[in-house]
């Protein structure tokens, strides 16, 4: 058993609804976190769960017919079985109904009341149920609650409360001293400025008005409120004040409580206090994410404007859907989540970049050496640019990783592909495969590339469950050269068998026709907009040529490709079947040149390809695009249209 330990938190979720995608983001990066420590030997200890108690419960269970308990029942099984499709790996899940938890929440409010830190009085204030807070009149924004701008209700009972006030000059000075303790320090800055220089009030911690809580056990008309009954579970999770403490002697204090901005004041100031008053460690780092959020403002239950991240994964797969929430925002600032930028997400990052990396390495290492590349290799001109980039992308990402720099983490990583993808293009594989006498330098080009696709495999584990597994199968790499040190070490690399041609990894998606589909799901299809006023006749057309505008010019993608490969169409007199590489892509097309070109002359030339062409089967075979020609009338000549000069493939024609 390691002797390194790291404990890391999502918050628990309050299950009043079905959680979104916001929600998501908190625990895809803390299962990231998770994963990253794991492999680095860390004894790691993941803490998600619910927050089951209050009002809001107790008015939504009777709405739907059941008691309370049975409607947390439900909702937690629920939330269970999405972290599941997820593949979230937390290592507990609490729930404050939990028996241990309810026990040990009761022994800290009379530890705390028994020192004298929490007092009984009467609280006359405006209580917001969704948000569970109390606001004083001046608080109030229109009338409305300041945090989500709904009703409020005018309460007045008997309270207990906590004397927050008492450590507000204990915390200013942890902020002050402890820089790192609250991250990005905007949030910092926001405490201290917002919070606790202007003055704390002491807190309400009981209420009499609703039962559905922990009671409280020498006054038992109170239950417990939210915040000392919630903000407990990171601690009653490993055992405070039961008979089996061990977790919490090994674990605590928390190495990071990951927080939505919205409870980084809860998270930064009540908990901190409540931890000084038990005389317990405090947490070393809070980190108050940004909201993940639609054009229409912040993903709301009650707003209705959530994305189901069932719907995504299913439609998208677990670990498109994980990389696009790490990988789109940096962590810390708030991201506008949108169906464009997912899909144009996974067709460049995934699709282009990786998926097509591996496809074409394995397609050439079958192609030139039957699946098993040779053991007499020659180095040559690039391999140590591509070596030292591989090499360091280990450390670059641990160095953004331990920052929680998941986006930054994960660009690093995508550099080393960019640069394996740029290799494929100074090497020009099928050049060398042409000459015989170049085997050995084939050889060695075709190991550098699986061997950079095994050090990528390795690194992205924390953020992509399932990639790796797929990636180790068709370069047919053992379990031994997939742990995390070995992504800091060239050669590793030794299959134990020949490469296997697998499935498309991350198939593309045609961008058009998916949001289209998505409109339809969400009543925003083309062809349903709403009826309006009758639009002014259009202008006549000209006669001849059809003009167009440039917004019709600019629907065309129109890109450099290299023809790796070109073959006759079995059957066909007319059909050339060929393999062009844009950019990082190789791309299948079949076009009707065959009376004008053979394959032979064909091989390396430079084209046109109209790269967003919808494909379509010829022959039985599919065609991933169209290449550009021009054709004379009179002469019955057809002619490819063909680059002048040295320009990378993939580059766009404007």
């Amino acid at each position: 058993m390691s002797t390194k330990t790291f404990y890391i938190t999502t918050p628990i979720y309050y299950p009043s609804g079905k959680l979104h995608i916001g929600h998501s983001y908190t625990t895809v990066a803390a299962d990231a976190m998770a994963r990253y420590k794991r492999l680095q030997g860390y004894d790691v200890m993941f803490l998600t769960g619910t927050d089951e108690h209050g009002q809001k419960i107790q008015r939504v269970a009777q709405e739907n017919g059941v008691t309370p308990k049975e409607y947390v029942d439900q909702m937690a099984e629920g939330i269970k079985a999405l972290w599941n499709l997820m593949k979230i790996t937390n290592d507990k899940f609490i729930r404050t109904t939990d028996e241990e938890h309810v026990e040990a929440v009761k022994k800290i409010f009379k530890a705390l009341y028994d020192k004298g830190d929490i007092y009984k009085s009467e609280y006359e204030g405006w209580y917001c149920t969704p948000c569970e807070s109390f606001w004083t009149e001046t608080q109030l924004v229109d009338g409305k609650c300041p945090d989500c701008g709904r009703e409020v209700e005018k309460t007045r009972e008997e309270s207990y409360f906590f004397r927050l006030s008492k450590y507000q000059d204990r915390l200013i000075k942890l902020l002050e001293e402890n820089p790192e303790f609250i991250q990005p320090t905007s949030r910092r800055n926001e405490m201290l400025n917002n919070f606790l220089r202007p003055g704390l009030e002491d807190l309400c911690v009981s209420r009499t008005s609703f039962d559905w809580g922990i009671p409280v056990t020498f006054d038992e008309k109170h239950v417990i409120y939210v915040w000392i009954d919630a903000l407990s579970n990171y601690i009653t999770a490993l055992g405070y004040l039961s008979g089996n403490d061990e977790n919490f002697k090994k674990f605590w204090p928390a190495d990071v409580h990951l927080v939505g901005k919205e409870i980084v004041r809860f998270h930064t100031i009540i908990w901190p206090a409540m931890l000084m008053a038990l005389d317990l460690p405090l947490p070393k780092r809070i980190f108050g994410h940004g909201w993940l959020v639609l054009e229409g403002g912040k993903m709301s239950k009650s707003k209705g404007n959530v994305v189901d991240p069932v719907v995504l994964v299913d439609k998208y797969g677990v670990d498109a859907i994980r990389y696009f929430l790490l990988r789109e925002v940096p962590f810390g600032s708030d991201g506008v989540f949108s169906n464009e930028a997912l899909i144009s997400r996974i067709n460049s990052d995934l699709a282009n970049d990786l998926g097509n990396l591996v496809s074409r390495t394995v397609a050439m290492i079958r192609k030139y050496f039957g699946g098993t590349i040779p053991e007499e290799r020659q180095a040559g001109d690039f391999d140590d640019e591509l070596k030292e980039v591989l090499r360091a992308a280990k450390a670059k990402a641990e160095e953004y990783l331990d920052k929680l720099q998941f986006s930054s983490a994960l660009a690093e990583i995508w550099k080393a592909i960019s640069r394996t993808n740029k290799y494929v293009d100074e090497t020009m594989p099928w050049a060398l495969a042409k000459d015989e006498q170049k085997r050995p330098r084939l050889a060695q080009v075709m190991y550098n590339l699986a061997e950079s696709i095994r050090i990528v495999s390795v690194l992205i584990q924390p953020f992509m469950p399932e990639t790796p597994q797929k990636i180790w199968k068709q370069l047919s790499i053992p379990e031994s050269q997939t742990g995390w040190d070995s992504a800091g070490k060239w050669g590793v690399y030794s299959p134990e068998g020949p490469v296997v041609q697998g499935d498309i990894i991350f198939p593309r998606i045609d961008m058009d026709k998916e949001l289209e589909a998505l409109g339809h799901m969400n009543g925003t299809a083309k062809g349903s907009e709403p009826k309006g006023p009758k639009a002014e006749p259009a202008a006549e057309k000209p006669e001849g040529v059809q003009l167009v505008g440039i917004e019709d010019f600019v629907k065309l993608d129109l890109r450099v490709a290299r023809v790796l490969s070109c073959e006759k169409v079995e059957k066909s007199d007319k059909l050339l079947k060929l393999q062009l590489e844009c950019g990082a892509e190789v791309r299948q097309v079949v076009s009707g040149i065959a009376q004008y070109y053979t394959p032979e002359e064909m091989a390396g030339k430079t084209l046109i390809l109209v790269y967003n062409l919808k494909p379509v089967k010829l022959r039985g075979i599919e065609s991933q695009g169209m290449i550009l020609a021009a054709s004379g009338k009179e002469s019955n000549k057809l002619v490819l249209v063909t680059v002048d000069g040295d320009i990378p493939t993939g580059t766009k024609v404007s």
